[in-house]
């Protein structure tokens, strides 16, 4: 998939330091600084999260030729800019940290900036792009007309994901999906003043039939994301509850996943959940402050991830992965403790879960009551889940073989004996452990009861 990211780029500095005295000459704390860090800001930072989660991606900008640009390329070092001249001065935006708090922001060259022009190379770049994310900062670029030309015809090809700005252009006709913010959704619409669900639903309902959009994805921070598509109801999307003092680029990582979920023919409302979960996950990782080192191995939530993918993001994050399996047909409370348990134990937990096929083998013809993806996705659906592997033979050996867990859990009914993956998974180091079975609890028991009451 290739993925063009167009819009306007700044350059964000971060000085960071401790603060331990007020300045002799005002009551203000004295920083002393001791790191600087730089990143790519508005489409850069798009660009920059797609190209750490491995994709094709061309940022497709406009620079300028001073200083602060010659910086902001070297910070895009490893990603293909595709990029005209600005003609004006590169905004830079400086925050300065005591102590991992904010104390003060400001900018330079953040001043309006008149339209820039649009090169042929920029224009090729985005007709071949399989999906195009729109990051409009307010500097010109989106109000393009030859660009804008270009936009409206790809979105009647590929999806288009238009984050917009208050400064910025109208997103083009016929867009995929536009992902304003809940106050960038009511200053836009004019629909007056309120919060939560009810003014976003209204608002996107004003702004998609206004812009023409075939969805409009409201966010709001904690309380989620509110889907409004075409003939549709809008549709509250939860977000995952978080801890973060720093919610910059959350909004930034909403669209870039929206988007490549738009990609992959996921309906809008399916991608904005895994969207939702990939911002609340950025922002538990330290938000922007974790692009200045490799992430800490963490939980994925990876719902629709491949649980390959999972495991080896954690295994080169240089995490430990756990792997538990069964048939989990009818989830109960056994399971749950089972899996929390199974959880503790490493930096993600991946289930390798027996197919319809598999289970029918092993329990007869009336088994499974549910089918595998209705399983998967329960599962996936745990706190303490990080991906399922679905496999068809009666024994996860081969799973096993794929996956290669640090751990491999069972309940503690089982014995070495009986597990035939046992010497399998010693072959490459992996440890086998229990943890405590709860035999009150079991499918059997809860089938035969839920047939008790018809």
């Amino acid at each position: 998939m290739k993925i063009a990211v167009v819009g306007d780029v700044l350059l964000d500095r971060d000085l960071r330091g401790g603060a331990r005295r007020l300045s002799p000459d005002a009551p203000v704390p004295v920083v002393d600084v001791e790191t600087e860090d730089l990143r790519a800001g508005g489409a850069g930072l798009v660009a920059t999260l797609l190209s750490l989660d491995g994709h094709r991606v061309r940022l497709v900008t406009v620079l300028s030729d001073d200083d602060a640009a010659g910086r902001l390329r070297s910070v895009l070092d490893g990603i293909e800019v595709v990029a005209g001249p600005s003609g004006a001065p590169t905004p830079v935006k400086t925050r300065i940290r005591a102590h991992g708090q904010a104390v003060v922001r400001f900018d330079e060259g953040c001043a309006e900036a008149p339209v820039p022009e649009a090169t042929a190379e920029m224009l090729e770049a985005v007709r071949s792009a399989d999906v195009v994310i729109v990051a409009d900062y307010g500097r010109g670029l989106a109000a393009n007309a030859r660009l804008r030309e270009v936009l409206e015809a790809c979105a009647g090809q590929v999806p288009v994901v238009w984050d917009p700005h208050p400064a910025g252009a109208v997103p083009v006709p016929g867009v995929a999906a536009v992902t304003p913010n809940l106050a960038e959704a009511l200053q836009s619409a004019g629909t007056g003043g309120g919060s939560g669900a009810r003014a976003a639903a209204a608002a996107a309902s004003e702004l998609r039939a206004r812009w023409r959009s075939r969805a409009l994805v409201v966010t709001m921070g904690s309380h989620g994301a509110l889907v409004l598509a075409e003939a549709g109801l809008p549709q509250l999307v939860p977000a995952p509850r978080t801890e973060s003092g720093d919610p910059c680029g959350a909004g930034d990582r909403f669209a870039a996943s929206l988007a490549v979920g738009l990609g992959r023919g996921v309906l809008v409302e399916e991608a904005a959940e895994a969207a939702a979960r990939d911002a609340a996950d950025f922002l538990a990782a330290g938000g922007v402050a974790s692009l200045r080192a490799a992430p800490p191995p963490r939980r994925l939530r990876s719902g629709g991830l491949d649980a390959l993918a999972a495991a080896l993001r954690i295994r080169e994050a240089g995490g430990t992965v756990v792997a538990t399996g069964g048939c989990f047909d009818l989830l109960h409370a056994g399971h749950a403790r089972t899996l929390s348990a199974a959880r503790s134990l490493g930096d993600c937990l991946i289930v390798c879960l027996n197919s319809d096929a598999s289970v029918r083998r092993l329990k007869g013809e009336h088994r499974p009551i549910m089918s595998q993806q209705d399983r998967a996705e329960l599962l996936n659906s745990l706190q303490c889940v990080d991906g399922v592997l679905i496999f068809d033979e009666d024994t996860p050996e081969a799973a096993l073989d794929r996956l290669r867990p640090d751990i491999w859990v069972k309940g503690g009914d089982y014995t070495v004996e009986q597990l035939p993956e046992a010497a399998l998974v010693r072959s490459w180091g992996g440890q086998i452990m229990t943890v405590p079975y709860h035999p009150a609890r079991s499918t059997t028991r809860l089938a035969e009861a839920l047939a008790r009451v018809g």
